[in-house]
């Protein structure tokens, strides 16, 4: 009888908890839907270019950035540094996506989760790069949305 209980309850929390999953540890997709989805940049062309008289940025992962926010009803606002510095706002939760040529190589997967490779480059040298881009460790709903926009993007899906 017990263990009915206990399996029932276990089932209804499982069935109430589904349709809000996946999610984030500290709420990042939530807060940036219809508000602003802050974004740390590394200029790296042709995906991430910064315009030193304007602070204007742009490229093709910036595109891919504007695109996204726009799926979410957000605003952009882009914070520019060297990948080091982006790599420790981003895990102390400063920053909410990384951009700048980042490949499924990069060396700051310790201090953020990569997505999937959206694209792939190959370079002069005849290695293939696997684009990806950097979000907070844990925020797994802004991870799934952002690589359900990419697949999109990209002809995926």
């Amino acid at each position: 009888m017990v263990r009915v209980a206990v399996a029932a309850s276990f089932a209804g929390a499982v069935a109430t908890g589904c349709s809000a999953l996946p999610l984030d540890t500290v709420g990042t997709y939530d807060r940036a839907h219809n508000g602003t989805l802050v974004v740390g940049v590394s200029e790296h062309e042709p995906w991430t270019s910064v315009n030193d008289a304007t602070g204007e940025v742009s490229g093709s992962e910036t595109e891919l950035i504007r695109g996204f926010a726009d799926s979410i009803n957000a605003d952009v606002e882009y914070k520019v540094a060297s990948e080091s510095v982006l790599a420790g706002w981003i895990e102390d939760g400063d920053i909410d996506v990384m951009i700048g040529g980042l490949t499924a190589s990069s060396p700051w997967v310790s201090h953020m989760a990569l997505t999937r490779p959206y694209s792939t480059v190959t370079s002069e040298s005849g290695s293939d790069g696997k684009m990806v881009m950097g979000v907070p460790m844990g925020e797994n709903k802004l991870m799934v949305e952002l690589e359900r926009y990419l697949a999109r993007a990209e002809g995926e899906i």
